[in-house]
């Protein structure tokens, strides 16, 4: 009789079946490499500022998004996304001050499985023969290694020439360690969080060219009972800033209140602003 019941024969083991290994995550993208550690620090802020966040549109996969603000002076800040395919998505950006354009530039990314590379084209200028080109590549090696590079290339009448940055990132359980180092300079950062209530960030930058170094360290408080959420900071050049957020439920509205102090300059400037939405 044969053995209908699919069982192993007397005297040996079931075959176990290979482990299979979980696929590497996408790194994101490279601006977002000390996204972490930059969220804990507080934002600038001084006089008033009214903020509404209105929705126009679900269809996010068909329709582009416009996200902008404009201030008093009619100084506009503008990006445009859209979404062309699953894993392809194009960026427009623009800035003005009053009725000049200052900046705009257009790029492209592509994330597949365990990478990310993306074209910047800035400030093209057919005319004057100028242009801003940045490319990016980030690789996931590990589920908690990733590393990847930046390439700029400027060109001008009378100047041209290129700068190549190497980036790197490890994340562990509560903590995220991000380098940047190239010929401009370096900046480094480091996220840590202690629990559910408490994030400290340290970032450090060195700018070759302005011969310049900067060391900060930021906190993070989060008191959900109180719905109310405290930045602050302290850096190198004797500044040290705070920001109190406090959410008003059930009303969509956030009230903010920030003060910054710059010891070395002696100035001080502070803000309040309300958010809807």
């Amino acid at each position: 009789m044969g053995n209908t019941l699919g069982l192993a024969p007397m005297g040996t083991l079931p075959r176990r079946s290979p482990r299979r290994e979980e696929p590497l995550p996408n790194p994101g993208s490279f601006d977002e490499l000390h996204r972490l550690c930059k969220d804990v620090f507080p934002a600038q802020m001084e006089g008033v500022k009214l903020v509404v966040n209105k929705v126009l549109s679900s269809h996010f996969q068909v329709f582009p998004t416009v996200v902008g603000d404009m201030d008093s002076s009619g100084s506009l800040n503008a990006q445009v996304l859209l979404l062309l395919a699953e894993r392809l998505r194009a960026k427009a950006v623009f800035q003005t001050q009053q009725a000049k354009f200052l900046t705009w530039q257009f790029d492209g990314e592509y994330r597949g499985d365990d990478y990310t590379a993306t074209l910047t084209l800035g400030n093209p200028d057919l005319i004057g023969e100028s242009v801003i080109m940045v490319a990016h590549f980030l690789q996931s090696l590990t589920h908690r290694l990733v590393l990847g590079g930046e390439l700029v290339y400027h060109r001008r009448p009378g100047e041209e020439g290129a700068i190549l940055t190497l980036a790197g990132k490890y994340s562990a359980v509560h903590w995220v360690a991000t380098l940047n180092v190239g010929s401009g300079g370096a900046h480094a950062s480091y996220y840590h969080r202690a629990n559910e209530q408490v994030q400290v960030g340290v970032e450090f930058e060195a700018n070759t060219r302005l011969q310049d170094t900067t060391f900060s360290f930021g906190y993070h408080l989060t008191l959900p009972q109180a719905n109310m959420v405290f930045r602050g900071l302290v850096d190198s050049n004797w500044c040290v800033g705070a920001v109190l957020e406090k959410k008003m439920p059930p009303l969509p509205v956030t009230l903010a209140l920030g003060a910054f102090l710059n010891h070395w300059r002696n100035r001080f400037h502070c803000g309040f602003s309300i958010t809807v939405g």
